[in-house]
């Protein structure tokens, strides 16, 4: 899958992935649909930082979401 390009679909894979990576327990709380492609560099840039690690800590874990938070569609 090419992530270079902003797209729904990349949004929609990225977001899953950082679901199932950082074992989001309550799914409908991150959705794609939750986010705008005009903020796709970000989420790519977090996407980025969380594949590259193995483990979180909680408090990691929360400041993840919290930014995936600020990054929703208002």
């Amino acid at each position: 899958m090419d992530l270079s390009k902003p797209s729904a679909e990349n949004v929609e894979y990225i977001v899953e992935q950082l679901k199932k990576k950082l074992k989001v327990l309550n799914f409908d709380a991150i959705k794609p649909s939750h986010f705008s492609e005009a903020w796709y560099d970000e989420l790519k840039d977090i996407y980025d930082m969380v594949m590259k690690r193995e483990t979180f800590s909680p408090s990691e874990i929360q400041a993840i979401v919290e930014e995936l938070g600020s990054l929703r569609k208002r």
